[in-house]
């Protein structure tokens, strides 16, 4: 069976709880990944998965899958679904060239038998659901990091802070991440921030930062932090995933659909704008999950 998830980095670990769900239903099935170089360690030692591919349509051809199910939706992938030599094809009906497809499958809240929105990792189980895999509770995303040190060695962890985001409406201000940052300083904490190789990362030179670092590097800092504070972004889905608390701000995107999915978390959201969230409600946050600020 092959499942093609190109990107993005979240929509990456939230496909993480279906492949869990197919997996516990179906260990006999061999389980392969077609994804970006960029973000293969998002599922690198994941035990669900037995192979990652490249998204290289000789080599998916190549494995020749029984099954090719389609999570991205794109052209791209929609091509490789349609030539990847697979007897089923399916996707989402919701998805452009459904010629491609001849196991087509309904909405989300058809499946599960809700009328309200549903969370991203919802959308993505349902998929698995009607394939055959029975209806039942919905995991937490989960990452692996084997070089995650054992409890006790090493120094305190750290508080990871991530102030980027896809776009401008959904960046919180440098300044009020500056003050947080600095609170949790007073009180002892290691803060590091994190950021892309595009971000500007000069604001918080203060700070130890890590910037353009590959995503195995991210992994194992955040699967290693105390707490995560961030936009809404794939690093927050990454927190939750190895069960960090975490506090994600979110603007103009919806948190019924794109929150950190059952991890110890705090969504402060302002849809109109997000630069009205105060610090004050971050640091609250950061007490009510029980970390000393």
């Amino acid at each position: 069976m092959a499942i093609i998830r190109l990107r993005s980095l979240g929509d990456c670990v939230l496909t993480t709880p279906a492949l869990a769900l197919l997996k516990g239903f179906r260990p006999d099935l061999h389980i392969r990944v077609v994804v970006e170089d960029r973000f293969r360690a998002v599922f690198e030692g994941n035990p669900d998965i037995d192979e990652i591919l490249p998204p290289d349509l000789a080599l998916l051809r190549g494995v020749r899958p029984d099954l090719c199910l389609n999570l991205h939706g794109g052209t791209r992938s929609a091509w490789m679904t349609a030539l990847s030599g697979a007897r089923y094809r399916a996707a989402f009906g919701h998805f452009r060239q459904q010629f491609v497809y001849n196991a087509r499958i309904p909405r989300a809240q058809e499946i599960l038998g809700v009328e309200r929105k549903v969370h991203t990792a919802e959308h993505l189980a349902s998929a698995v659901f009607y394939l055959g895999v029975p209806i039942t509770d919905i995991p937490r995303a989960k990452l692996w990091d084997m070089a995650l040190p054992c409890p006790g060695q090493g120094r305190a962890l750290p508080h990871v802070i991530h102030p980027g985001a896809a776009t401008a409406a959904k960046t919180w201000p440098a300044q009020r991440f500056l003050a947080v940052a600095e609170e949790l300083q007073q009180s002892g904490h290691e803060v590091v921030f994190i950021g892309a190789a595009t971000d500007d990362v000069s604001p918080f030179r203060a700070f130890r930062t890590v910037q353009g670092a590959p995503l195995q590097q991210i992994k194992s800092l955040l699967a290693s932090a105390a707490l995560f504070i961030g936009n809404d972004s794939g690093p927050a889905h990454m927190a939750a995933a190895f069960g960090v608390p975490s506090i994600v701000l979110f603007g103009p995107s919806d948190p019924a659909i794109w929150g950190p999915w059952r991890a110890p978390a705090e969504v402060i959201a302002s849809p109109e704008d997000i630069a009205r969230i105060g610090v004050d409600r971050v640091l609250d946050a950061v007490m009510r999950l029980r970390v000393n600020a």
